[in-house]
């Protein structure tokens, strides 16, 4: 939307067509830089042994979810796939938690059982991480249900990636979710690559992932994943348009991931320019900080929140370094739900 003009010649200018205040841009700036920090510590602890199993970072993704988060209300659901670290912090989950899981400690969010792709705070209305590619739609689609159901004016944030969009399960959702109008916001998180091939190479109709739902009457539209501003505004708009009792929308974020599939992923089938250029001139947080630049904060502010951050991350891998291993007996805990 369009800024109206200031009228103190004192008070910056916002950046055209966005729909941030400068507090709400070192919002933004201080949630992303949380996820981007976070994960290149999960891939240090990687590389060191103390993460096992699959590890799928965020890294570039940053303001899809930052954006989105800003977006919801209280109330609202959020579901995703194994790409999730970002996810669970940007809801507001504790980053010791998180990374304690990921080190596979008894004071994770699964107490060390479920690793990297599957946690889950009901607390912050996070209903996981989920490894199967395409589950989080009919997880999602559900979730939605019950809100309907319950007449609770609350939507599900259903993310998933552009590689499970052309899974079978994702189009039975869309089905019952127009049918039936559930208040569900699929969104998919393009970028670009999938697993291993390129989105063009495995996709019909590529370029247009957010008409996917047009055979059942869902409509969608394509956003810039890379800014944040967009983002919220897009998110808005579409959950005021599932709140009004219209059914099911689609938002297609095209967004980068500047790391492999997973950290066991080398990443060849992409040109080491072609990252860097994502880098360099699209990069989500980069974009935030010019943007905080022009509106006249000081650098030193900048730098200070980003120690701020690296000692919050620094201090949730210790703890999930020193905090012991679950005990054996907790192989027989949460296996099956029990009465009371």
């Amino acid at each position: 939307m369009d800024q109206k003009p200031s009228e103190s010649p004192n008070e910056p200018t916002l950046p055209a067509g966005s729909n941030l205040t400068p507090d709400e841009y070192l919002t933004a700036y201080r949630k992303m830089l949380l996820v981007r920090r976070f994960e290149e510590k999960a891939g240090q602890l990687y590389g060191m042994g103390y993460i096992g199993g699959f590890c799928h970072l965020y890294i570039g993704q940053e303001a899809v979810v930052t954006g989105m988060m800003m977006a919801k209300r209280d109330g609202d659901q959020v579901i995703t796939s194994y790409r999730d670290h970002g996810h669970m912090l940007a809801t507001g989950m504790d980053p010791k938690g998180v990374m304690a899981e990921l080190t596979g400690r008894q004071s994770g969010y699964s107490k060390g059982k479920g690793g990297s792709m599957h946690m889950f705070s009901v607390e912050k209305g996070f209903y996981g991480g989920h490894g199967i590619v395409g589950t989080p739609a009919p997880l999602g689609s559900g979730i939605a249900f019950a809100n309907k159901y319950r007449r609770n004016d609350n939507v599900c944030l259903t993310f998933f990636g552009e590689g499970a969009a052309n899974q079978g399960q994702v189009y039975e959702s869309f089905n019952m979710a127009s049918l039936w109008k559930l208040p569900v916001l699929y969104i998919i998180e393009n970028n670009h690559y999938a697993m291993g091939t390129s989105v063009e190479r495995a996709s019909a109709q590529a370029q247009d992932l957010h008409h996917r739902g047009l055979a059942f009457g869902i409509p969608g539209r394509e956003v810039d994943g890379m800014d944040v501003a967009a983002v919220k505004e897009a998110g808005e708009k579409a959950l005021a348009h599932i709140r009004a009792g219209n059914g099911p929308m689609i938002l297609e974020m095209l967004t980068y991931r500047y790391r492999g599939h997973s950290m066991s992923d080398p990443a060849k089938y992409r040109t080491r320019e072609e990252v860097q250029d994502m880098r360099q001139h699209h990069d989500p947080i980069e974009l935030v900080h010019k943007r905080l630049t022009d509106l006249g904060r000081p650098e030193d502010e900048m730098k200070a929140i980003d120690k701020e951050i690296r000692a919050i991350v620094n201090e949730a891998a210790q703890f999930a370094q020193d905090e012991p291993e679950p005990d054996a007996s907790e192989l027989w805990t949460d296996v099956v739900a029990t009465k009371g």
